[in-house]
């Protein structure tokens, strides 16, 4: 047996710790601190910045910029230098949602299964995305798609079915730096102005599709008792995984929420409809505080009129809503809406003839409970309206103060 002297002994003791620390160092498993870097400094200003900017309500957004104009793009036309600026600028702030709903098999089990598919945008660098509505709904689960691969399960924060309109949150990891999409306004839009789409049509992830605004304030009924005011009609290609994904200006802000298409055929035909950003702005903000839309309603039952009806009672119109009850001592009646007195029996429910007939809410016509709807939808508890009514042949107008629709339809 050979024998080391102390001072071997700690010679190589030495000498083996210094060539792990080297192979420790190579393959990456420590990291040396170099002279100047400031990694956690800018880690501690993230954190620093979202809890000074969290503000509640307010939106915290990635700083415009404007389009690149480097001399690497120079050898495109102006129009081609905007959508390639854009694209590279606002992709990754576009996200691909796909959801997850639950079904029951053949032994009554619930069971989860792939459920839709669509985009959405950042608007917030705290991880808030809105979409559509009718992208989300149902679904038991529901998980987010950044650009660079990588997924979060999302939380609903609220969704407003009116407006076809949803807002979801999912959680960055510390450090993360989102890109979001800033509001631009969707008030000053021309007929023949040159838009952008940026979506996952077909789950093909971040498509840019390129066109004009066709038209503007299209309303478009959604459902029975749905009809979404103003809409913006475009035809850059707009296809299933477009919707919830912005529609862009040239300058790289969201004027739109694409929501849907017409097409008989299933695919694109250039006819497309977005949501405007300025209905999304106010939306957004009250399901941010709240976590759903407050709206305004005249407390009262109203029938939309038909043609059996206006033969038998004898009505002086063809359409309108009437009024058939009003809630006792409640706003409408107290502003002079009068309910019928008269009961009759249509089907299984009991309409009260002898009311007062709406034909118009703040200029707005009511000829069915859609244009109702439509009339209060950007109206609040307390608002004020103007309301037309026929009674007894003649036509007046009373100042209504409106309800809170959720307390009157419960």
């Amino acid at each position: 047996m050979k024998l080391y002297s102390r001072g071997q002994v700690l010679f190589f003791s030495i000498l083996s710790a210094f060539v792990v620390l080297l192979l420790a160092v190579g393959f990456g498993i420590i990291k040396p601190m170099l002279p100047g870097s400031n990694s956690e400094p800018a880690a501690l200003l993230v954190q620093e910045e979202d809890a000074a900017g969290a503000e509640e309500f307010k939106l915290l957004q990635s700083d415009y910029r404007i389009l690149n104009t480097s001399d690497d793009l120079a050898q495109f036309s102006e129009s081609e230098r905007e959508n390639i600026s854009i694209y590279e600028r606002l992709n990754s702030a576009v996200v691909n949602i796909t959801t997850e709903t639950m079904a029951i098999n053949w032994f009554l089990e619930p069971v989860p299964q792939e459920g839709s598919s669509g985009s959405g945008s950042i608007i917030d660098r705290r991880g808030y995305v809105i979409t559509n509505h009718h992208v989300i709904q149902n679904a038991h689960r529901v998980f987010i798609n950044l650009a660079d691969g990588s997924q979060f399960e999302g939380t609903i924060v609220g969704v407003d079915p009116e407006n076809d309109l949803a807002v979801l949150k999912f959680d960055p990891p510390a450090g993360m730096v989102l890109q979001t999409i800033n509001y631009g306004d969707s008030d000053s839009l021309r007929v023949g102005q040159k838009v952008l789409a940026i979506g996952n049509p077909f789950a093909l992830e971040r498509t840019l599709t390129v066109g004009i605004v066709s038209g503007l304030g299209r309303p478009i009924q959604t459902s029975r008792n749905r009809i979404i005011r103003d809409m913006i009609q475009t035809d850059a290609s707009i296809n299933p995984g477009n919707s919830g994904g912005p529609l862009l200006d040239t300058q790289g802000r969201m004027i739109g929420i694409n929501t849907m298409i017409y097409s008989p055929s299933g695919g694109s035909v250039g006819i497309g409809f977005a949501v405007p950003v300025n209905t999304a702005r106010r939306v957004v903000n009250e399901i941010m505080q709240f976590g759903k839309v407050r709206r305004g309603w005249i407390d009262a039952t109203v029938v939309q009129i038909f043609p059996s009806l206006v033969r038998y009672a004898r009505l002086p119109v063809s359409s309108g809503l009437l009024v058939s009850r009003t809630r006792r001592n409640g706003l409408a009646e107290r502003a002079g809406l009068r309910q019928g007195s008269e009961p009759v029996q249509y089907g299984r429910s009991v309409i009260y003839l002898g009311g007062d007939i709406i034909t118009s809410v703040n200029g707005l016509k009511t000829n069915t409970l859609a244009d109702l709807y439509a009339s209060l939808e950007a109206c609040k508890p307390g608002d004020v309206v103007t309301v037309e009514i026929i009674r007894g042949g003649q036509t007046s107008t009373l100042q209504i103060t409106l309800a809170d629709r959720e307390e009157v339809m419960n």
